[in-house]
């Protein structure tokens, strides 16, 4: 049997997180949303316009409900819409064209 072959039949996890910077009008309206998937299934996810973590799953619930309490951690989450969009898009919009709709 080959490499190859035992490669692509052992089992293959995957885990993401992904930080989404949503911005209206330059800076003045800032979302800021983390998404946690697993196998490609968003399990749990954190929107600054909903102020704490939401359950996409019934695992995600758990993981919500967890990191929902701990009040440091929901404060270093809500802190993410100006330590990390505001500040990335300061230091990127000169580099950066507008899209308009239309």
């Amino acid at each position: 049997e080959s490499s190859w072959l035992r490669a692509r039949s052992s089992p293959v996890f995957q885990e993401m997180v992904k930080s989404e910077c949503h911005f209206i009008n330059g800076t003045s309206r800032v979302r800021f949303v983390k998404r946690f998937v697993y196998n490609r299934e968003q399990y749990v996810h954190f929107d600054s316009d909903v102020g704490h973590f939401v359950g996409d799953s019934p695992y995600g619930e758990k993981v919500a409900r967890y990191w929902n309490r701990d009040p440091e951690w929901m404060e270093y989450r809500r802190d993410a819409v100006d330590r990390h969009c505001r500040h990335n898009y300061e230091l990127s919009s000169p580099f950066l064209v507008e899209r308009r709709g239309g």
